[in-house]
């Protein structure tokens, strides 16, 4: 996983298959809420406070496909897809999928410790969406997001300003006793699990790679050799580049090998 801005050999899809799968299943369930099930559908799946009784373990999961209304819908729905598109097919779909859960998952669990006593549940997909709003920002951070479609902000700058509001907001809001139908702590904890697990994974993979280098350096420093000869290196075949690039599309590119990297770019004609 790579979050610079790496090249991706797999191609850009506009709707890729992880994203075009959570609005399509949320869009789903809205219409179940619209039916004479709704409010069951509602009570059980909505994510209910610890403590109010109506709290149940699926919840922290189901609680991201409920919606308040069509409007709540659309926007998180619409920010998936603006934010989270070219992530997915920078990541792979395999990858996007468990950063999304994670974040959806994390900001639940934030957002039950932070509103233990209160009697309101919880509902939308924004925790999840806040966290691929975050990884974008850490991604892309000097990438230009038009404010209201005029006024250009970076990303960095965009994501901060984003964390802030919803800071002081949930702790405002908090402070004041006020009931807020926004969920600011979900909010919060979507971006920060996202933060954790970015900087786990960038930890991870400089490790591999600090590793790789020093296995690299030891086989230059190898014992005496008896003979070298020039190594002849076969043509990639076809069906080795496409099984490349179904890995690109189901892991990302930076799952491939040193020798698949290697294979791509000869095949590109750059290696």
């Amino acid at each position: 996983m790579n979050y610079s801005q790496p090249y991706s050999p797999g191609g850009f899809q506009f709707m890729p298959p992880a994203i075009k799968t959570i609005i399509l299943v949320n869009v789903a369930v809205f219409l179940l809420q619209l039916t004479p099930f709704g409010e069951a559908i509602s009570a059980i799946g909505a994510l209910w406070p610890l403590g109010s009784g109506n709290f149940r373990i699926w919840q922290p999961v189901t609680y991201m496909f409920l919606h308040g209304g069509m409007t709540h819908l659309f926007f998180n729905m619409f920010a998936l897809w603006m934010f989270g598109a070219e992530i997915e097919n920078h990541w792979g779909t395999r990858q996007f999928n468990i950063y999304y859960f994670v974040c959806g998952i994390g900001a639940a669990i934030i957002n039950l410790l932070a509103t233990m006593g209160n009697t309101y549940p919880t509902v939308g997909a924004s925790g999840a969406i806040y966290g691929v709003l975050l990884a974008f920002g850490m991604m892309f951070p000097n990438r230009y997001i038009f404010l209201y479609f005029l006024f250009p902000v970076k990303a960095k700058y965009f994501i901060a300003g984003y964390a802030l509001i919803e800071f002081v907001s949930g702790f405002g809001s908090r402070a004041m006793g006020s009931g807020s139908n926004i969920a600011h702590f979900a909010h919060l904890g979507g971006m920060l699990i996202g933060f954790l697990y970015i900087s786990i994974k960038r930890a991870e993979l400089s490790l591999s790679d600090l590793i790789d280098k020093i296995g690299s350096a030891a086989k230059k420093r190898g014992g005496p050799r008896l003979h070298t000869q020039n190594r002849v290196v076969p043509p990639v075949s076809e069906a080795e580049i496409n099984a490349i690039l179904d890995k690109i599309s189901e892991h990302g590119y930076a799952s491939l090998s040193q020798e698949e990297r290697r294979k791509l770019l000869k095949a590109s004609g750059k290696g």
